[in-house]
């Protein structure tokens, strides 16, 4: 709950809600949230699976989950998120994309044998993005790590 934390510290007249499929790490979560004084919702299920009505919320952020998901989990993924989005709501992920630097290359291949990261590295998720309903879909920057490069994606849902 790290990130979810400093948005809610970022704006603290936000509604803030994180969402995970461990209940150990939730609970770890509140924990941290509690020690900093924030008061944010935590809540238990799979991002390919969102237990909120259509419409929720303005904004959506996912923050390196979308490489530990299998194509089909990432294009579920996707459709959630545009549903329980709000007309004209923005989809921001960060996470592994195409490598940019010979490092990020070869890190890439070795870790494509570890995570479900095939479509991160060949550039798919804008794509897929795009086949889910988003527009404007852009990439905002990028990183580049010991562990491959970083995308920043973002996606608005159709006014």
């Amino acid at each position: 709950a790290t990130l979810t934390i400093l948005i809610k510290q970022a704006y603290p007249g936000a509604e803030v809600t994180g969402l995970d499929g461990d209940p150990r790490v939730l609970a770890i979560g509140r924990a941290k949230a509690a020690k900093a004084g924030v008061d944010l919702r935590l809540d238990e299920g799979m991002a390919f699976a969102l237990p909120y009505p259509d419409g929720s919320f303005e904004r959506a952020l996912s923050s390196l989950v979308i490489h530990h998901l299998g194509s089909a989990d990432k294009r579920l993924t996707m459709k959630e998120v545009l549903r329980v989005l709000t007309p004209g709501g923005e989809f921001h992920i960060a996470d592994f994309g195409p490598p940019r630097t010979a490092w990020a290359r070869l890190t890439g291949q070795l870790m494509a044998h570890f995570e479900a990261v095939g479509d991160n590295y060949t550039g798919l998720l804008p794509t897929m993005l795009r086949e889910a309903g988003f527009e404007e879909v852009e990439e905002t920057g990028f990183f580049n790590t010991i562990f491959g490069t970083l995308t920043l994606l973002r996606a608005r849902k159709p006014a």
